[in-house]
């Protein structure tokens, strides 16, 4: 029988396992999200991935036919000139719809903050950094989550590994912290919360999971890539993105060893190729954001069995710590 793993954000956000799917471009819709819930652990709609508020109205509604479980909407706070007017859109929709957690990203969350308070929101703000993470704290956020530089997608610029950032970001906070990047396995998920982290947020394990919306060829790109083969792109432009190793990273790390500009580069890795490729299964013409972790997938599998084999695995760890010690 698998122990029982209660923490804080399990209490917070009503669900089995300490174990969260990030919002994930183009894969985190109802379909998916739902099959994480109904496995023990939750995760949270994509709304960047939705043109308009009235999609995300609608993709709640589909959600709600799929499970029963708990689950959050993902704003990635994309900019936008003065007030964020289409974020606070979608803000309006999820809190009509009583939804009663969010993962917020890309940039402070400040401008949401009154209207999540009033809806009584509950909001985990996702960051690189724990001085980020003190000032999230001082907005009023219920929980950080802390990305370390094995994370896939955007990494931030402190090159800290997930396992020195959740310590430093222990000692210096109050609210409950997640763990994100870097854990793929049982041994990374107890390891976590044996250093003090409520949960654990996971990405890349997810990606190349049989219920995540992207053609065959890519997860099978994701199974073949080992953990040397991850690359940061936009790096000599101050905003390092980590992805798999293909052609499409090759040419953009030529690029910018000569000195590229933004322009030329952003040109390589913009405009929904990876929207595209999740479709079509070119997996070397568009960048395909993953972790190091990539390197603990060797294998497609359902999503309730990627939590299962984890929690199986974690169960086996305690046991064997607690007979050294007794």
């Amino acid at each position: 029988m698998s122990k029982r793993y209660q923490t804080k954000i399990t209490e917070m956000l009503g669900i089995k396992y300490p174990i969260l799917s990030g919002g994930m471009q183009w894969i985190s819709r109802a379909e998916f999200v739902a099959s994480v819930c109904n496995a023990g652990a939750t995760g949270f709609i994509t709304a960047e991935s939705l043109e308009k508020p009235e999609d995300l109205k609608d993709e709640i509604k589909k959600m709600r036919d799929l499970t029963d479980k708990p689950f959050g909407i993902n704003l990635s706070m994309v900019p936008e000139f003065g007030e964020p007017k289409r974020t606070l859109a979608f803000c309006d929709v999820l809190c009509e719809a009583g939804i009663k957690f969010v993962e917020t990203a890309g940039r402070s969350p400040e401008p949401l903050m009154p209207v999540f308070k009033q809806g009584g929101v509950k909001v985990i703000h996702k960051l690189t950094s724990v001085r980020h993470a003190i000032k999230a704290e001082k907005l009023g956020v219920d929980a950080v989550t802390i990305l370390g530089y094995g994370s896939g997608g955007h990494i931030g610029t402190e090159n800290i590994a997930s396992f020195i950032q959740v310590p430093l970001a222990i000692r210096e906070l109050n609210i409950p912290i997640i763990a994100g990047g870097g854990i793929a396995t049982g041994s990374g998920f107890l390891g976590a919360l044996a250093m003090g982290a409520e949960a654990v947020l996971m990405g890349t394990a997810f990606f190349a999971s049989e219920e995540a919306a992207i053609h065959d060829g890519i997860k099978q790109k994701l199974v073949e890539t080992n953990v040397a083969d991850t690359v940061l792109l936009l790096k000599s432009l101050g905003n390092p993105i980590r992805v798999a190793r293909n052609t499409l990273a090759d040419e953009c790390l030529a690029l910018e060893a000569r000195g590229a500009s933004l322009e030329e580069v952003i040109t390589k890795v913009a405009g929904g190729k990876g929207k595209q490729a999740y479709m079509s299964g070119d997996a070397e013409s568009s960048p395909l954001a993953c972790g190091q972790t990539v390197g603990l997938v060797d294998a497609i599998k359902p999503v309730k069995q990627i939590i299962d084999d984890m929690i199986a695995e974690a169960d086996a760890l305690l046991d064997r710590l607690n007979a050294a010690i007794s």
